[in-house]
């Protein structure tokens, strides 16, 4: 076999082994904050000293505002279902919105929101996330209260 048929060959393996950028993944899901929520790793780490209202969620009565804060934590989405990709990016977001409002001394979060790629998605029951081939990312923006 001569050279040129051997490198042509080598090249055009390489192309069709290896995905193309314009077919890259980036689709954005929405799922229940309950699922999320209700995952013995949500249990476990997110202990209840803070509430968290998801949009417009009714609320007690806001003493002091505190300031608004926001996140953006992804995750390996490789070998995982969207889904729990994104209850992973979800809970790690969640993690950092609670420290920060203990850091804070807030005992709330209001109108909790998803803010993938600066686009605002309002739910009081979802939340939304960026899942692409290899990561699952959530962005959170919410407002720290004392009630």
């Amino acid at each position: 076999m001569n050279i040129k048929l051997m490198s042509g060959t080598l090249a055009l393996s390489l192309m069709l082994a290896i995905p193309s950028v314009a077919s890259a993944r980036n689709d954005r899901l929405h799922f229940p904050v309950a699922d999320a929520a209700g995952t013995v790793d949500a249990k476990a780490k997110l202990d209840g000293s803070v509430k968290f209202y998801w949009g417009d969620q009714k609320h007690p009565k806001v003493s002091k505002t505190l300031g608004t804060d926001q996140t953006n934590k992804k995750t390996n989405a490789f070998n995982k279902g969207d889904k729990e990709a994104c209850e992973w990016a979800w809970l790690s977001a969640m993690i950092t919105m609670q420290n920060r409002a203990k850091q804070l001394g807030a005992d709330a979060i209001i109108n909790l929101q998803s803010i993938y790629q600066n686009q605002d998605f309002v739910s009081a029951t979802e939340y939304e996330c960026g899942v692409g081939t290899f990561t699952g990312g959530v962005a959170l923006r919410g407002e720290f209260v004392k009630l």
